[in-house]
């Protein structure tokens, strides 16, 4: 299988909603027939909606939609606005006098790149879910969604930092379809984690055309953190693995290790980093070989974001810097 989007998963929609002047969005990732739901966060400073309901002793099985969004905390507001879409679509849990879609999300903080005062709204969300629903095309990647605002390496503050983005990656194991897709807003650098190099992160005061290294300034700055509770990376994974909550959870954790092997520093307590899991049921396999090939996918999909990302707002992408090597 030659997969480039998680759309191309049978029974999984997806798209953004984009507002370029103001620099922040939403993205909406929609199972009509419901999902496995299980959830990791690991962020000193989480912006979330639902996730104490994908814990596994909670009763609650299933889940219709995850929305990653910016606007800090603000953008919780535009989850009410996919939850309401989905109701009128007839999409929802039965609970005997109607319908009640189960909606989780995370946002990011993106106040600082745009607009602060525009944020996504109800009708952002009803936007995001009918252009999923009603398009059904291949995901848009970089400065769309809730990628749209996103920065990365800003420990030295706005002036080095570089944009981040919107990013996706989709890997195939046999039957077995792990997609994870990222709106990367770190307050570390992006390393490829296969050539261990510097994609984007923390310009070099001396050089901006050369990346520093985010950790070495931490260490060197003793803990002097400006844009306190600025940064967050939130994923979503989707499988066609059929997996219980449990396994749902197990497999967010395991995918914790992408931000580790992707992202220097990760889990800060300026981060919010959340990790949720979608999982349609279709294949039976091991958790952890499904906890495996996530991790893959959401490596790749950290890169993605940073590497798919264009110069804006002030923020030098990835794509335009000149040296990538550490100084």
């Amino acid at each position: 299988m030659n997969l480039t989007s998680i759309t191309q998963i049978p029974g999984i929609y997806a798209a953004n909603y984009t507002n370029e002047k103001a620099a922040t969005g939403c993205t909406v990732i929609i199972c009509p027939e419901g999902a496995t739901g299980g959830v990791d966060v690991r962020g000193g400073a989480p912006a979330t909606r639902e996730t104490d309901l994908l814990r596994p002793e909670e009763t609650v099985d299933v889940l219709h939609s995850i929305v990653l969004s910016g606007g800090s905390a603000y953008g919780l507001e535009c989850m009410s606005g996919v939850a309401n879409e989905l109701e009128k679509r007839g999409i929802g849990l039965n609970v005997g006098v109607g319908i009640v879609p189960i909606v989780s999300g995370a946002c990011i903080f993106d106040l600082a790149c745009g607009n602060p005062s525009i944020r996504p709204t109800l009708t952002n969300g009803v936007a995001a879910v009918a252009e999923a629903l009603d398009n059904n095309s291949c995901l848009q990647r970089g400065n769309v969604g809730a990628g749209t605002g996103a920065t990365v390496g800003k420990l030295a503050g706005p002036s080095r930092a570089m944009k981040g983005g919107l990013g996706e990656n989709i890997q195939v194991s046999g039957n077995l379809i792990c997609g994870a897709v990222a709106a990367v807003n770190a307050c570390g650098d992006i390393v490829d984690p296969v050539t261990n190099m510097p994609v984007a992160g923390v310009l070099d005061e001396r050089n901006p055309s050369c990346i520093a290294s985010t950790t070495d300034l931490l260490v060197t700055m003793a803990a002097q953190m400006p844009l306190s509770r600025t940064n967050t990376t939130i994923s979503c994974v989707v499988t066609n693995a059929k997996l219980t909550k449990a396994q749902a959870t197990k497999v967010a954790q395991m995918s914790a290790d992408a931000y580790a092997h992707a992202i220097r520093p990760t889990h800060t307590t300026n981060d919010g980093d959340t990790i949720f899991v979608m999982a349609t049921g279709q294949v039976e396999v091991s958790v952890d070989v499904c906890g495996a090939l996530a991790t893959k996918a959401l490596e790749q999909a950290i890169v993605d974001a940073v590497t798919q990302a264009k110069t804006a707002y002030g923020f030098t992408a990835a794509c335009d810097l000149k040296e990538r090597a550490r100084t």
